[in-house]
């Protein structure tokens, strides 16, 4: 395969079977990299995005109630759906706003939306009250900015052959577990800051351990940013390998046909497992504090370790899946 991509940047090979269209030639070497290159950056992206939604996973009760004491378990559940809600909602704008642009498009705003949706959550404590609608603000604008997972998986099926594929996309769940396992992990760092930490007065930030993970979060966001506009090209193989390219540069997708009953199967799978994570991300920090009585800064640091060893055993998962998948 290697040797027919270096004739390929020679020569280019036009497609000369009956049917055959003009577009299709067998992939270049430069092709085969830009394109690898792109599908990392989106791995990249997924790992992001999964980090900037678990890495204030364990503090946001212990915040909630810090900055603003009306708030209970009960709206604590609302701000936790209002992310999922957020990302309901963005996801299929994001779809259908990829199929008709080019996808760094929706994957630059939606990353964006979450650089701010990380800086209103750094500042949730300044207002004189309600301060808890503004953490609801936030989770839900980090929600729609989560959306673009939707792009990442399209994307990386549209520029995977059929081999490479199951690979990739479990390559993409990795990254997205990966994710998982590292923002409670950084959470768990910053703890040794405390509650307290430090106040920047000329911009009126206070950072501490709540809010330092969410700044972070919004710094790789913005680098996330640059690494797309550099990076990121279009690109679409069939199934075969084959590169599909028009003359106005514009990517198309051959329409095949589609198993509805195993897409639905499927969609209810992601369903009831990330239904089962929610339990952990809404309940798992005052559930531990009430029964254990823990302290808001032990509930952050062992909740961590605790997720971070599921997230290692989700990972195994994952590789053993990939390694499974070329038998």
């Amino acid at each position: 395969m290697a040797g027919l991509r270096i004739e390929g940047e020679q020569e280019p090979l036009l497609g000369d079977t009956p049917g055959s269209r003009e577009w299709d030639i067998l992939e270049t070497e430069e092709h085969y990299k830009s394109r690898w290159r792109s599908i990392r950056i989106l791995y990249l992206t997924m790992f992001l995005s999964s980090v900037g939604f678990s890495i204030v996973m364990l503090s946001i009760w212990p915040y909630l109630q810090k900055i603003d004491q009306t708030a209970d378990t009960r709206f604590l559940g609302w701000v936790i759906a209002s992310y999922s809600l957020g990302q309901m909602v963005a996801s299929p704008i994001f779809g259908l706003w990829s199929n008709y642009r080019p996808r760094k498009e929706p994957l630059i705003v939606s990353i964006f939306i979450s650089v701010a949706a990380n800086c209103l959550y750094a500042y949730v404590h300044i207002p004189a009250s309600h301060n808890k609608y503004y953490m609801l603000v936030a989770r839900g604008l980090l929600g729609i900015g989560a959306g673009n997972v939707a792009v990442v998986r399209s994307y990386t099926a549209g520029a995977t052959s059929l081999q490479e594929r199951t690979s990739s996309m479990a390559n993409i769940s990795m990254c997205q577990a990966l994710g998982f396992i590292l923002g409670p992990v950084f959470q768990t760092c910053f703890a040794f800051i405390g509650e307290k930490g430090v106040t920047w007065d000329v911009i009126k930030l206070r950072i501490n351990m709540y809010t330092t993970p969410v700044l972070l979060s919004a710094f790789l966001g913005i680098l996330n940013i640059i690494l797309i506009l550099a990076i990121l090209r279009e690109h679409c193989v069939d199934d075969s390998g084959r590169q599909y390219k028009t003359s106005s540069d514009e990517m198309q997708v051959p329409q095949g046909n589609i198993d509805q009953v195993a897409v639905v199967a499927i969609n209810v799978l992601f369903f009831v497992a990330l239904f089962i994570f929610a339990v952990f991300e809404t309940i798992i920090a005052p559930l531990t504090m009430d029964m254990y009585a823990w302290t808001q800064e032990q509930a952050v640091l062992y909740n961590g370790i605790i997720l971070a060893a599921l997230g290692v055993e989700a990972v195994v998962i994952f590789v053993g899946v990939k390694l499974l998948s070329k038998k």
